[in-house]
């Protein structure tokens, strides 16, 4: 079967990593008419770019258009006249796929769970076949094929493979009602492991959790032969599976304290750098770059920010620190940078990459003047 992979710009963008990935040749899924500029400037081809998004702008589906990508993923009846008629005046053609939503409910964040029927993305199952029996004869339109995504950091196999099996019995009854499919969008959403991602002897244990183990491989595994089925081009939206484990946050220890029965490690990092335990209550490993056989302790990780909600740990079990040390927290590579703000006007870090021996600042940290 055909197949491409699509790196969700939106996981992270920076220039220098997306070049590398455009290097690699693997596609790109842009968000945002910045993501499609941030794709092409990398270097990925034109024919190998998708254009997600439940509100794409008209001037962003122009600009789509006129740069010819592979396809835009379409979320809604009136999406499709909108892009028909933007089709029609530039004379473009535009390649569709229609995100469908099968309404599976998926083990994951509230915030991070798009599969369902509650929430604002794709086209009622319901109404899949009649919505895609009309989009094939709008003017301008290409119906291309079917789009499914159901949600982020998932690590369940087999919602993944219900999410498959939907996809493909759907595309078996457009067929029978006459319109061919040639693409199946899968989407990303394929979980990646945060607890214990490296352990040591000296390091406290995580215990056990969903998480551990997980691979996009094996996520793969489980739905490749139910979507091969289709006989379809299969296409993937990974950004987390790709990126998560390649990125670092490293921040030090400002000061500790002790309050109302708890110990406080108070960090020069904050939320505005990774907001993803504030938001979502995610997990994030916190190891001392010095380990050593002190006692563990229990403790919160905060940030300096004048906010409550300001954390990257709570009672979390950890080496004994001291002020000056440098933490990393691990598998910050996904959705670091891009939620990234100047809340409390504070400058955004540097970034650097790192590549066997050698490292380069990849993204300068941000100067007063550009608060």
């Amino acid at each position: 079967t055909d197949h491409l992979s699509c790196y969700a710009i939106k996981a992270n963008g920076n220039r220098e990593i997306l070049r590398v990935l455009a290097e690699e040749g693997i596609g790109a899924d842009a968000g945002s008419i910045g993501e499609l500029h941030l794709a092409l400037e990398a270097g990925f081809p034109p024919e190998k770019i998708t254009f997600s998004g439940v509100g794409k702008r008209d001037d962003e589906i122009e600009f789509a258009l006129r740069q010819n990508i592979l396809s835009l993923n379409v979320e809604s009846e009136e999406e499709v006249r909108v892009i028909s008629e933007i089709a029609e005046r530039t004379w473009m053609k535009a390649r569709i796929l229609l995100r469908i939503n099968f309404n599976i409910e998926t083990p994951t964040h509230k915030y991070t769970s798009t599969g369902h029927k509650h929430t604002k993305f794709g086209i009622e199952r319901e109404k899949a076949v009649e919505v895609a029996k009309w989009a094939s004869t709008v003017p301008g339109i290409e119906l291309r094929g079917i789009h499914c995504h159901i949600g982020s950091q998932i690590t369940d196999a087999e919602t993944f493979l219900q999410a498959a099996k939907e996809t493909t019995l759907l595309v078996q009854e457009l067929r029978s009602n006459g319109i061919e499919i040639y693409d199946i969008n899968f989407g990303g959403g394929f979980g990646v492991q945060y607890h214990d991602y490296i352990t040591h002897p000296l390091l406290p244990n995580d215990g056990e959790h969903a998480d551990r183990g997980v691979t996009t491989v094996k996520l793969l595994q489980s739905v490749l032969p139910v979507l091969r089925e289709s006989k379809c081009r299969i296409l993937i939206q990974p950004g987390r599976s790709i990126i998560a484990h390649a990125g670092i946050l490293l921040t030090k220890v400002l000061y500790t304290k002790q309050s109302g029965g708890k110990t406080f490690v108070i960090v020069d990092a904050g939320m505005n750098d990774l907001i993803r335990p504030s938001l979502y209550q995610s997990y994030h490993q916190i190891v001392p770059l010095q380990l050593s056989d002190s006692n563990h302790v229990r403790v919160d990780v905060v940030g300096p920010l004048c906010e409550t909600g300001d954390f990257f740990a709570h009672d979390r079990t950890m080496m004994k620190v001291n002020r000056g040390e440098i933490l990393a927290i691990l598998c910050a590579g996904a959705y670091g940078y891009m939620l990234s703000s100047n809340y409390n006007g504070r400058q955004r870090p540097a970034e650097v990459m790192v590549d066997g021996d050698e490292c380069s600042i990849i993204r300068n940290r941000e100067t007063i003047n550009q608060l």
